[in-house]
């Protein structure tokens, strides 16, 4: 990768990293393209980890190594989710209020009950 560590996307509770190499060269690609640095606040998460820090329990989108939070916000946040449009993420998280502002971007496939491409506020 270009612009990432491998380590940046590993689960801050065992450590593991089972992103999939193709949805990394994807994100790779995403911040060549927006040209400025990203933070990743959320990379891979293990079933007990996403269990503990999210609503979809432990079969979350970051358990399929397919997802990814990225600390951006106001204007930055409106560029990035243009150009992750545009490269096909289908799968749109926006939390834009409070101090932990963030992008979730996946790139899953049509689930059913869970239509793609999508997109929700947290």
């Amino acid at each position: 990768m270009r612009h990432f560590k491998h380590a940046e996307f590993a689960c801050r509770h065992c450590g593991e990293n089972r992103m999939d190499p193709v949805f990394l060269m994807d994100v790779d690609e995403l911040r060549h393209r927006f040209g400025k640095p990203l933070v990743v606040s959320s990379g891979y998460r293990c079933p007990a980890h996403n269990s503990r820090v999210s609503s979809t329990g432990s079969d979350g989108p970051h358990t399929t190594g397919f997802a990814v939070d990225f600390a951006v916000d106001r204007g930055a946040a409106v560029e990035l989710l243009q150009i992750a449009l545009s490269m096909g993420f289908t799968g749109i998280g926006v939390n834009q209020k409070g101090g932990g502002r963030f992008l979730h971007l996946d790139k899953l496939p049509n689930a059913p009950g869970q239509p793609r491409p999508t997109i929700w506020s947290y």
